[in-house]
């Protein structure tokens, strides 16, 4: 049995523990309420710009003019931008993640397609570059502190390299906030974009039903395929942006559970540490008690 001053140290060391992930907890907490603000409007902007282009099409397949892959340049592979966090102790977060995206590049070098994978997040760089797949460049600040200027500067680096050929298809691997509890794993194609995203939650955008076709309805000048293929790069760029939001929500929200989960148990274990501290020092006041009676029989 443990002496009371190694069960006493290790109550001092829980307590201390209990403070720190009590509060990572509700600096995270805050951060998800801000994260959970910044996602739900800007959701809703990206449904106004994702409906006008439904009515445009009136629901047909998309066909970008200023989006097909050059004919002239073959396809030369195919780009993964993959999303975690620059921090740990957010549970099986980046691990998810990190998983699904080893697993799509096992399946494209399976197929013989080189990949390139664009790490966004310092754990995804990491992880990446171990693995052979070195990021072209540091987003470990877009990942940190999203910011819609630098979002738009990869979307239009995707969107570039896709028509010059270089890329035949673009991938998004990140992590989704559908609730504070439940964060899955999203793969989605970013490029070609054939069709408009369909409804997956309350978060992605709702098209009305029973749409008129545009031209029966609106008067579009020039023309709707110029109308098109101005707003396409625009959404583009949106969903960039609005991934980095997504996959910062998720990561606060693992982060809050996470440490929930941390102080639960800490507490749990402070209880048993506590009652097993009480029992040894009772049990050492009851042994000093019979050795005094036996002394005094003597």
């Amino acid at each position: 049995m443990a002496s009371l001053k190694e069960i006493k140290g290790r109550i001092a060391s829980v307590s201390s523990t209990l403070k720190i992930t009590s509060a990572m907890k509700m600096v995270a907490s805050a951060k998800l309420r801000k994260a959970q603000n910044a996602i739900g409007n800007m959701v809703a902007y990206q449904r106004g710009l994702q409906q006008i282009l439904s009515d445009l099409t009136g629901g047909a397949p998309l066909s970008f003019g200023a989006m097909r892959p050059s004919e002239d340049v073959p396809a030369s592979g195919v780009a993964l931008v993959c999303f975690s966090s620059n921090s740990s102790l957010c549970g099986a977060f980046n691990a998810n993640v990190i998983r699904e995206a080893l697993a799509v590049v096992r399946e494209y070098e399976a197929a013989g397609t080189p990949v390139t994978v664009y790490s966004i997040g310092r754990k995804m760089a990491d992880a990446m570059r171990k693995a052979g797949y070195p990021s072209p460049a540091d987003y470990t600040q877009l990942s940190g502190h999203p910011n819609y200027a630098e979002a738009a500067n990869l979307g239009r680096e995707l969107a570039e390299a896709f028509t010059q050929g270089r890329f035949s298809r673009v991938e998004l691997i990140y992590n989704h906030f559908k609730s504070t509890a439940h964060q899955p794993t999203v793969r989605e194609t970013y490029l070609p974009m054939t069709e408009l995203p369909g409804e997956m939650d309350p978060f992605e955008p709702q098209v009305r039903e029973g749409n008129a076709p545009a031209d029966e309805t609106f008067i579009i000048e020039p023309d709707k395929q110029t109308q098109i293929d101005l707003l396409l790069p625009k959404v583009l760029r949106l969903k960039i942006y609005t991934v980095l939001l997504d996959s910062a929500a998720a990561e606060h929200a693992a982060r809050t559970v996470a440490m929930q989960t941390a102080t639960d148990n800490g507490n749990d274990l402070l209880q048993q540490l506590t009652l097993e501290y009480n029992k040894s020092r009772q049990a050492k006041i009851t042994a000093e008690i019979l050795d005094l009676e036996g002394g005094s029989l003597e």
